[in-house]
């Protein structure tokens, strides 16, 4: 019973940071109708971003965190008004295609500046815990729980209560209508990949804290957050934070029972599961 009582506390965990993961990408799908390939590989950058930060500016990582989301919004931005914008009425395709190049690109830029090499970020309290009962917890993974879980809950605050996020909500029910409100398609639509990038670039900070980076970890992210934003719903950030934590305690739960090979398995198979019961996702809106 303590070991599974220590599994589901794990998978817990894992999720939170899941969700943070998989948020940027369901906003940007959701708002711009892109399922942006080079999701993955913002979190990787987001990963180099605080480890360089740390190893050779000598920020702690989580006071790093806001410097990388501030790097990768405007990394974001750009791409989004130079890039993605000339297509952003194109066929889904198209926009697969230029987002999975853009994730070619960064993976092999990353590889040339910081070689194929895996890196860690380890803090000097990188290796502590503290008990809970019977259950141990490791202090970076519950800090990084609730960093991600606040800021989910923080950016489903500002979709709600600002000006700026209202106007995202807006352009993802009905453009034509937001237009005639006064909402500027081309600024909303770069905000929202900017502030998408900026959350995968927390993301890849946390994940940095807490697992190992390296050029190529891009592609499963980006499978793994599609998967959590799919069950969670593309209209509810609480959604996406569902989505995250069922997913870590699923995956955790196939690795005890089962073995860990076949975690990915256990992640697939609950999105077919989701999309034939309920293809809107957990808390998303039905028809």
């Amino acid at each position: 019973m303590d070991l599974l009582l220590q599994i589901l506390v794990n998978g817990i965990l894992l999720g939170g940071l899941y969700a943070l993961m998989a948020l940027g990408l369901a906003l940007v799908w959701g708002v711009l109708n892109i399922v942006n390939l080079a999701h993955g590989a913002l979190i990787m950058l987001g990963g180099y971003a605080t480890w360089l930060l740390f190893m050779r500016a000598g920020i702690d990582p989580f006071a790093a965190l806001p410097i990388t989301a501030l790097a990768l919004f405007a990394l974001g931005y750009a791409i989004q008004r130079g890039l993605l914008n000339l297509v952003i009425r194109a066929p889904m395709f198209n926009t697969l295609l230029i987002t999975f190049g853009i994730d070619v690109v960064l993976a092999y830029l990353a590889q040339y500046w910081f070689s194929a090499d895996f890196r860690t970020i380890n803090p000097r309290y990188a290796g502590t815990n503290f008990t809970l009962g019977s259950t141990t917890l490791p202090t970076v993974q519950v800090a990084a729980f609730a960093i991600a879980i606040g800021l989910t809950v923080a950016i489903w605050l500002f979709l709600l209560h600002t000006r700026i996020g209202r106007g995202i909500r807006a352009a993802a029910q009905n453009l034509v209508a937001a237009r005639l409100y006064g909402v500027s398609p081309r600024s909303i639509y770069a905000f929202t990949f900017g502030l998408g990038a900026a959350l995968a670039g927390v993301a890849g900070g946390l994940y940095g804290l807490v697992s190992q980076i390296n050029p190529y970890i891009g592609g499963p992210l980006t499978a793994k957050s599609f998967v959590i934003a799919i069950i969670g719903g593309l209209d509810n950030p609480l959604g996406v934070i569902v989505g995250g934590l069922a997913l870590g305690v699923i995956e955790s739960l196939t690795a005890l029972y089962i073995g860990p090979t076949y975690r990915d398995v256990a992640s697939f198979g609950i999105l077919v599961l989701v999309l034939i019961v309920r293809p809107s996702g957990l808390l998303g809106r039905t028809s």
